[in-house]
């Protein structure tokens, strides 16, 4: 299984590799999935430093001090991101289909095929 830094250097690859052969539904995709992945790693605020109020309004007390570190994810929760973005197109695909909108579905199915090549 590859390392969370691993993930993030081929993704890039990827999308770089995508933005230079211009295929906008590979960027779209690719830059969707490294979003999640950045949300996925977004700090909890329920730990953030509380608010000083003789400093600025809002503040946490100086430099620095409101600092919260990033989420480190484990290669296990990069692999449930990217499953959890693959179930998300496979249901749309499903739903476009039964609607009749194939001109939709398959511009998605385009995104599943990037997100399966990974």
């Amino acid at each position: 299984m590859r390392t969370v830094d691993e993930w993030k250097a081929a993704l890039r690859a990827a999308l770089k590799e995508a933005m230079r052969t211009r295929s906008t539904q590979a960027s779209a995709v690719l830059r969707e999935l490294l979003a999640a992945i950045d949300n996925a790693e977004a700090p909890d605020m329920r730990v953030a430093p509380t608010a000083v109020g003789d400093v600025f309004a809002g503040s946490a007390g100086g430099l620095g001090h409101g600092e919260v570190p990033r989420l480190a994810l484990t290669p296990e929760a990069v692999q449930a991101v990217i499953d959890r973005e693959l179930q998300e197109r496979r249901d749309a695909v499903a739903l476009y289909e039964k609607l009749g909108k194939q001109d939709e579905a398959s511009a998605v199915k385009a995104q599943l095929d990037v997100l399966l090549a990974l």
